[in-house]
C-alpha cells in the first residue's frame, strides 16, 4: 500500500494559504482519480482507492501542521507501512513558485510538518516539494506561508494542482523522475516556468 499525505492546516481560515498547497494537491488527486469518499480516520480525513494499479490511502492530517506526524504515524502503524511507502506533498519556499522536485529523505529546511513526520516515522519517506517562492526575508516566512495566495498566483496554482493530479499515477508506480519531468514540461507548455537545457532529453526519456 502507498500512503499519500497532503500537508496543511485544517479549517476554513487556512484553505487558501500557501502552506496548504499539499492539501490542495492530494484533494485534487482524489477528485481526478475517483477516490473517495473522505472519512474521519487517523486524526484527519482519509480516503482509499487504486492509483496507478496501486492500493493507495490519501490522508489530510487534522492535527495542524506542526503535529502532522501524529496522524501519519497512526496510518503507518495501522497498515504496517515502511517510510518508503509514504509520499508527502508539501509547500517549499526554497523552490520558485510552480517548480516541483521529488526526493527521498534529506533535510527538512525548517518545515514544521516534515519535522513532525520525521520525528514519528523516520526520515526516509518521499517528498513532493511544491515551490511557492520565498518572501525574500527569513523574518517574513511565517507570515508569508500562512497568508493566502495572491490573486495573481491563482492561474499557476490551479494549473499546477491539476497537472500534479493528472500525473499522480507515476508517483504511485515509483516513477519519480518521469513524474517530475512531465509536471515541469506541462507547466512550461501552459506558459509557467522556463524550459531547461535538458527538456528535450527529459521528455524523450519519460515516454
Amino acid at each position: 500500500m502507498l500512503l499519500l499525505v497532503g500537508l496543511g492546516n485544517p479549517g476554513a481560515r487556512y484553505v487558501g494559504n500557501r502552506h496548504n498547497i499539499g492539501f490542495l494537491a492530494v484533494q485534487e488527486i482524489a477528485k481526478r482519480h475517483g477516490i473517495g469518499p473522505w472519512r474521519r480516520r487517523f486524526q484527519g480525513l482519509a480516503c482509499e482507492g487504486p492509483l496507478g494499479g496501486v492500493r493507495t490511502l490519501l490522508l489530510l492530517p487534522g492535527t495542524y501542521m506542526n503535529e502532522s506526524g501524529r496522524a501519519v504515524a497512526e496510518a503507518v502503524h495501522f497498515y504496517k507501512l515502511a517510510p518508503v511507502d509514504v509520499t508527502v506533498f508539501h509547500d517549499e519556499i526554497d523552490l520558485p513558485s510552480g517548480k516541483v522536485r521529488v526526493k527521498i529523505g534529506g533535510g527538512i529546511a525548517g518545515h514544521n510538518g516534515l519535522r513532525s513526520i520525521s520525528e514519528h516515522i523516520g526520515n526516509d519517506y518521499r517528498r513532493v516539494r511544491i515551490g511557492i517562492g520565498h518572501p525574500g526575508d527569513k523574518d517574513l516566512v511565517q507570515r508569508y506561508v500562512l497568508s493566502d495566495f495572491a490573486k495573481s498566483d491563482r492561474d499557476w496554482v490551479d494549473a499546477l494542482i491539476a497537472i500534479l493530479a493528472d500525473n499522480a499515477e507515476l508517483i504511485a508506480r515509483g516513477q519519480d523522475a518521469s513524474f517530475q519531468n512531465k509536471v515541469h514540461l506541462a507547466m512550461v507548455a501552459k506558459g509557467f516556468g522556463q524550459p531547461e537545457p535538458d527538456d528535450q532529453t527529459s521528455n524523450n526519456n519519460s515516454k
